[in-house]
């Protein structure tokens, strides 16, 4: 039995799957932050563009 628990402590073939995983979770995070702020600022652009034109005098 301690020699198992010795090799498991050593063992290190589920590190690469671990880092793996939580690079891809802060990247999905990350993308997510990103496109939320892009939303929002496309938006209040488009907000912003429908009202200079609602405001325009027709000629």
């Amino acid at each position: 039995m301690l020699n198992f628990i010795k090799n498991f402590r050593n063992d290190e073939d589920g590190a690469v799957t671990v880092d793996f995983v939580v690079l891809t979770a802060a990247i999905v995070v990350l993308g997510l932050a990103v496109g939320g702020a892009v939303s929002r600022g496309a938006t209040g652009l488009a907000n912003d563009i429908e009202d200079s034109l609602d405001n325009m005098n027709a000629s």
